[in-house]
C-alpha cells in the first residue's frame, strides 16, 4: 500500500494542503493562540516535502523520520516540534518492515505517530489539541487493518475518524498553551492544532484514493 514514491506524494500532498489553508489556520489561530500556526505548518512541510523529494532511501520508516527531523529543524515552535515528533516516531516504529506497508504497518504508524505526540506535549485525548484528531484515527486505521480493509477502505475510515475528531473537538476546553488561558472561551470554538491534524491525515490518505 505505502511505498517510498507514495509516502513521497503525501508529504507532498499535505504541504500543499497547508499552503491551501495558510490563512484559515492563522484566522483560527489567531482567536485562541498566536496566530503563526498557518505560517509553521506551511514551512514545516515545506521543508519536509523538498527534504525528502529527491531521496534515494528505500525504507519508507526512515523516509518518514527523516521528513520529520527536516520539520523539526525548519519549523521549530511548538506545533512544528510535536509534528516532527509524531513523524519521527512514526518512521520508527515501520522501519526495517517491508519497502511496501500494508494497512498494519500504516495503523501502526499513526498510533506511534499520536502517542509521541502525547508524550512530547504531555496531553491526552479530551484537552483540544491535535492528538483529538490523531489518537482516533490511530484506532480507526488498526480496527480498520484488522477487517483486511484495503487502500481505498482504509483512507475513509482514517479521514472520516479525523473529521468527526476536528469537530469533537470543538466541544472541548483548551487545557494546553496560550489558548488554556482562555479556557471556558474556547468551547465552542476549533481547536487549531485538531483542524492542522485532519490536514495532516486527508493529505496522507489522499493518494490512497481513486
Amino acid at each position: 500500500m505505502l511505498d517510498v514514491e507514495r509516502a513521497k506524494a503525501a508529504v507532498h500532498a499535505i504541504r500543499l494542503l497547508m499552503e491551501e489553508n495558510q490563512d484559515h489556520l492563522i484566522e483560527i489561530d489567531g482567536i485562541i493562540g498566536d496566530g503563526d500556526l498557518g505560517l509553521t505548518m506551511t514551512k514545516a512541510f515545506r521543508a519536509a516535502d523538498e527534504g525528502i523529494s529527491g531521496s534515494d532511501e528505500q525504507d519508507v520508516g526512515k523516509l518518514m523520520a527523516k521528513a520529520g527531523m527536516v520539520m523539526a529543524k525548519a519549523a521549530p515552535s511548538t506545533m512544528g516540534s510535536l509534528v516532527a515528533t509524531g513523524f519521527m516516531r512514526g518512521g520508527k516504529a515501520v522501519t526495517g518492515r517491508d519497502t511496501d506497508l500494508g494497512a498494519g504497518n500504516i495503523a501502526e504508524f499513526f498510533r506511534a505517530f499520536s502517542d509521541g505526540i502525547m508524550e512530547r506535549g504531555k496531553t491526552k485525548p479530551g484537552n483540544k489539541t491535535i492528538v483529538d484528531v490523531t489518537d482516533p484515527v490511530a484506532t480507526a486505521l488498526e480496527k480498520a487493518a484488522r477487517d483486511g480493509s484495503d487502500g481505498s477502505e482504509l483512507a475513509k475510515a482514517a479521514v472520516e475518524a479525523a473529521k468527526a475528531g476536528e469537530e469533537a473537538a470543538k466541544g472541548m476546553i483548551s487545557q494546553h498553551g496560550k489558548a488554556a488561558v482562555y479556557r471556558e472561551q474556547t468551547l465552542g470554538k476549533p481547536d487549531p492544532g485538531a483542524t492542522a491534524g485532519s490536514l495532516i491525515v486527508q493529505g496522507f490518505f489522499s493518494v490512497f484514493e481513486g
